[in-house]
């Protein structure tokens, strides 16, 4: 029943996230998502091989991967492979094989069937990471390679007591929470900050009333402040190009 409910919640979270998933989260996940492509063709070589990519999302790394390389991409959520697979059309991307709905707990392949098996930001997301582990070595050759890329969090301390905290938080709203320690000045000793972002302003809030009071129910917190974009009006300009080119604009 835990595992299925994660499963729920993720896919929500996810169905939430598809349409601005690029816009917010491409540029911060690049430089992760590129290293893991080099390491993938490295052990591949100039020929090429068999790519599973777990947690393939909106389909973002696809382009990177040279065209020598055939690809099968799954996710659990539906409407990211859908802005996956409108990626693959819109860029002619005759490598990738298939783009799956699946659990990566329960991998519809065949055994030894992959050079390489890919999941970026995934194994710290299921509910089961040994038995989704289990089923990558399963799909992948002898002599293949499993390529992970992971957000690891703190393992003792302060921080490691405020992300045990948060996370259950995290996984009921669908909300993603960092927890960052920044570079301390006298006289204290840690200043820690926590991030929030989610869909929509309401839930945003709520989740950090919550992770606030558990900031003041920590013992060693001796302060604590938070801080929430004020709502502000937007002005539109309309320019008039060629006024504004006589004026040297």
């Amino acid at each position: 029943m835990g595992a299925a409910l994660d499963r729920d919640t993720i896919e929500k979270a996810y169905a939430r996230w598809a349409p601005v998933y690029d816009l917010v989260f491409g540029r911060v996940f690049e430089q992760g998502r590129q290293a893991t492509i080099e390491a993938a063709e490295l052990h591949l070589g100039p020929g090429g091989g068999r790519i599973l990519e777990v947690g393939v999302g909106t389909g973002i790394s696809l382009l990177s991967y040279s065209r020598g390389n055939r690809l099968v991409g799954i996710d659990i959520s539906a409407p990211m492979l859908r802005r996956a697979q409108d990626r693959v059309i819109e860029h002619g991307l005759s490598n990738v094989e298939a783009l799956c709905v699946m659990d990566a707990k329960h991998l519809a392949l065949p055994d030894a069937s992959f050079d390489v098996v890919v999941a970026q930001y995934v194994i710290t997301a299921v509910p089961d990471p040994e038995a989704t582990l289990d089923e990558f070595v399963r799909v992948l050759k002898p002599g293949g390679e499993i390529i992970l890329v992971n957000h690891l969090g703190a393992e003792s301390g302060l921080r490691w007591a405020f992300e045990q905290g948060f996370s259950p938080i995290a996984r009921r709203l669908g909300a993603t929470i960092q927890v960052a320690e920044l570079p301390p000045g006298p006289p204290v000793m840690q200043t820690l900050v926590a991030e929030i972002y989610g869909p929509d302003s309401a839930r945003r809030k709520d989740v950090a009333a919550q992770i606030k009071s558990i900031f003041e129910q920590t013992a060693g917190v001796v302060d604590t402040d938070w801080s929430v974009k004020a709502p502000h009006a937007n002005v539109a300009l309309a320019v008039d190009n060629e006024k504004a080119a006589a004026a040297g604009l």
